[in-house]
C-alpha cells in the first residue's frame, strides 16, 4: 500500500493511499519508535519550510536561519498550504494538539504581524486555524488573528461583538 508521511482518517490527493483507522492511530501512539519517527518527520518538514522546532516538549517554534529563502518558496507555491493543513490535522490525530497551536500561531504571526507570508494568509485563516481541536485554543487563536488583522472591520472568521468581549 502507498503510505503517507502524515496519514489521516480521511482520503487525500493520493487516492491509492488508504485512510488511517482509529485502531492504527492508537497503535502508533503506543509505539515510542513510531512517535519518535513522527516527530523527526515533522522536524524535517518544518526545516523545509524554514522553521525550527526549538522545544520538543512544548512544540515551540522559531524561524530557521534559511527562513527568507524558504518563505519565498511558501509564498510562491500554494500547494504547500495543503501539505501544512495535512500536517496540522495529523498532529491532532497523533495527540500533538499543543504542536498544532504553535504552528498555527507561527503562521498567523508571520502572515498578519510580520507580513512575511502574504500568500499563506488566506490558508492560515481559512484552514490552519480550524484544524485546532481545542475550542478554547481555537478561540484564542481567532482572537489573536482578529487583533492583528487589517482592516479589522473585514475580519470574517468570528463575530466581532464576541471578539471585543473575549478575555
Amino acid at each position: 500500500f502507498p503510505f503517507r508521511l502524515f496519514p489521516l482518517r480521511e482520503h487525500g490527493m493520493n487516492l491509492r493511499a488508504r485512510p488511517l483507522t482509529c485502531q492504527e492511530i492508537q497503535a502508533f501512539k503506543k509505539s515510542k519508535e513510531v512517535m519518535q519517527r513522527f516527530i523527526r518527520a515533522y522536524q524535517l518538514m518544518l526545516r523545509f519550510y524554514g522553521i525550527n522546532l526549538i522545544n520538543e516538549e512544548t512544540g515551540e517554534l522559531k524561524r530557521a536561519e534559511n527562513w527568507a529563502k524558504r518563505f519565498q518558496n511558501l509564498n510562491r507555491f500554494s500547494h504547500n498550504n495543503l501539505r501544512i493543513t495535512r500536517i496540522l490535522k495529523c498532529l491532532g490525530e497523533m495527540g500533538y494538539e499543543h504542536y498544532q497551536v504553535h504552528l498555527v500561531k507561527f503562521f498567523l504571526r508571520e502572515t498578519l504581524v510580520k507580513g512575511t507570508l502574504p500568500n499563506v494568509k488566506r490558508s492560515a485563516l481559512d484552514y490552519f486555524l480550524f484544524t485546532i481541536r481545542s475550542k478554547r485554543k481555537r478561540r484564542e487563536l481567532v482572537h489573536y488573528a482578529w487583533q492583528h488583522f487589517k482592516p479589522r472591520g473585514s475580519f470574517a472568521w468570528g463575530p466581532h461583538d464576541k471578539l471585543l468581549q473575549y478575555r
